[in-house]
């Protein structure tokens, strides 16, 4: 069976030459979304990418910060349109704790028109999840866990993949030692690195909760991790990012490291 990772997009809140992290796992022929970017662009990313609404199913959102969440809102508009016009076949079902779906009611119900957001509750399912718990999505077996965030509630999940394998993706902050049993021994880790370590000086990685290569590196090898995937970065060093990311990190850890770009897909 085919499972594959595609980027949606890899950079942070405040990028502009890339979009803002998101992205799905494709098992079979089915999709499961993690996140949506900040806005409409992710419209553009699901149509490159060559992914079909029809062949959405199934959203996680990790946090209600605006380039993870703001693409959710417009994700729900298209498909209720094609609802609508008797063009999407099931159901589609938006996961995520109650401040996530708080925000997406709020926002679908105050900023989509009326016969959008009536379907809300009517084929748009916003199924709230708490720390542990776990739901079937593109085939998939997902266990949600709190990161235990300073910033605002976030969750993190682990993706049961086929042939045994786990993927798990941290959302985007550093690892927290008390998701060590969610973590450790992973197959894929995807974790943030917002800066390269020689920049932390100008980004201010760790004034905003956030980490570098260097730190991503660390945990993997520590949780004996075997695929570490670096994404939710600036973007003034797109042209060398790959090399330098992955050249920091692989200093503290044996393993591979990847760092797409937006679009690529990575076979899990």
């Amino acid at each position: 069976m085919n499972t594959e990772l595609i980027m949606l997009g890899t950079g942070n809140a405040a990028a502009t030459k890339c979009y803002n992290a998101c992205f799905a796992i494709k098992n079979d022929k089915q999709y499961f979304l993690i996140d949506a970017g900040g806005g409409n662009g992710i419209l553009g990313q699901l149509e490159k990418a060559g992914i079909a609404y029809n062949d959405i199913h199934n959203l996680f959102i990790t946090h209600t910060h605006t380039d993870h969440i703001l693409g959710a809102v417009w994700i729900i508009r298209m498909i209720a349109q094609e609802m609508r016009k008797g063009k999407y076949t099931g159901e589609l079902n938006v996961y995520g704790h109650d401040e996530v779906l708080n925000a997406l009611r709020w926002m679908c119900t105050n900023l989509l028109p009326g016969k959008i957001a009536e379907r809300i509750g009517n084929g748009v399912n916003l199924i709230e999840l708490k720390d542990g718990d776990k739901f079937n999505a593109a085939g998939m077996e997902v266990t949600c866990f709190d990161i235990q965030s300073k910033k605002c509630k976030q969750f993190g999940c682990k993706v049961d993949l086929p042939e045994d394998k786990i993927f798990v993706c941290l959302g985007d902050e550093p690892y927290n030692e008390v998701n060590k049993d969610s973590v450790a021994g992973a197959d894929w880790l995807m974790h943030e690195a917002f800066c390269l370590y020689e920049d932390r000086e100008e980004f201010k990685p760790y004034e905003k909760s956030h980490s570098t290569p260097i730190e991503a590196g660390i945990v993997a090898q520590e949780l004996g991790v075997k695929n570490l995937i670096l994404f939710h970065t600036e973007d003034e060093t797109l042209s060398t990012r790959k090399k330098k990311y992955t050249a920091e990190a692989s200093a503290n850890f044996s393993g591979n490291v990847l760092v797409p770009d937006d679009l690529e897909g990575v076979v899990l």
